[in-house]
């Protein structure tokens, strides 16, 4: 089971290294392919105001410490083309953020890094359409068809993470989920998928619903999970409500584990 998990922004190299430090049990556990999450920049937040993060050249260091420290692979966003070639150096996994989802040259670009470039599926976007967006990075390393097969061994994943639903909520469609695994190997993103946008100026969330969607994917079957983490999500400066604690990922993952088991 991949299972991606860290902190939804850079706060400090102190905070990172204290979840990184929390989260060892899932790198040493030989069930789970563990990817240690955190974002340098979070361009596409709300407000102007809104913390974005230490940046490009701080987050690489920051990462790099972790991964010398820790010995994990590394899973971070990237909004634009110059990025790609900096973070490559360093991260693991490229993240594709949700509303840049069809981006062409960013899609090329991260495909030519050679790092595996997992896809956020855009809350607006028709399941089946993710394709095209994942044939844009096969193609460009040399494949002519989306299937699941092809997507695992070229290194393309997609992420659901709900779709936008009227004004300030998002709703997860399971049939997504197999869906998708058509055409790549798929993670669901439990923590973005209670997010509730347009909360005067910033995006809400609920994070008591976390647990319950998690489920319904482990029945319906994905690849991995997707799960932000902190020690204190009130005192968190991005996505606060929709993070869980790391107390809490612990309890959920092992509920994860029996209903895959069940479900096959």
């Amino acid at each position: 089971m991949i299972l991606i998990a860290g902190p939804c922004v850079m706060e400090s190299r102190e905070s990172v290294m204290r979840i990184a430090e929390a989260l060892k049990k899932y790198h040493l556990d030989e069930s789970i392919d563990f990817y240690f999450k955190a974002s340098f920049d979070k361009a596409n937040r709300t407000s102007l105001e809104s913390y974005r993060g230490p940046g490009l050249e701080e987050g690489m260091r920051i990462f790099e410490e972790v991964k010398k420290e820790f010995g994990y692979k590394t899973l971070t966003d990237v909004h634009e083309t110059c990025q790609v070639p900096v973070a490559a150096e360093t991260v693991d996994v490229l993240q594709i953020p949700a509303f840049l989802c069809r981006q062409t040259d960013l899609l090329v670009a991260a495909a030519k890094s050679g790092c595996v470039v997992n896809i956020k599926k855009g809350q607006f976007m028709v399941p089946s359409d993710m394709q095209y967006s994942v044939l844009k990075v096969l193609k460009t390393r040399g494949f002519e068809s989306a299937d699941y097969e092809t997507s695992k061994k070229a290194g393309v994943w997609l992420t659901e993470r709900g779709s936008t639903f009227g004004y300030g909520n998002l709703v997860v469609d399971m049939r997504s989920l197999p869906i998708m695994r058509k055409f790549a190997p798929v993670v669901f993103d439990a923590t973005h998928s209670v997010q509730m946008p347009g909360q005067g100026g910033k995006t809400g969330g609920d994070s008591s619903f976390v647990p319950y969607l998690a489920r319904a994917a482990a029945a319906a079957g994905v690849d991995g999970f997707f799960f932000e983490t902190h020690f204190d999500p009130a005192s968190a400066l991005s996505d606060g409500p929709n993070m869980i604690t790391l107390e809490k990922l612990e309890d959920l993952l092992g509920q994860i584990k029996s209903i895959g088991e069940i479900a096959g």
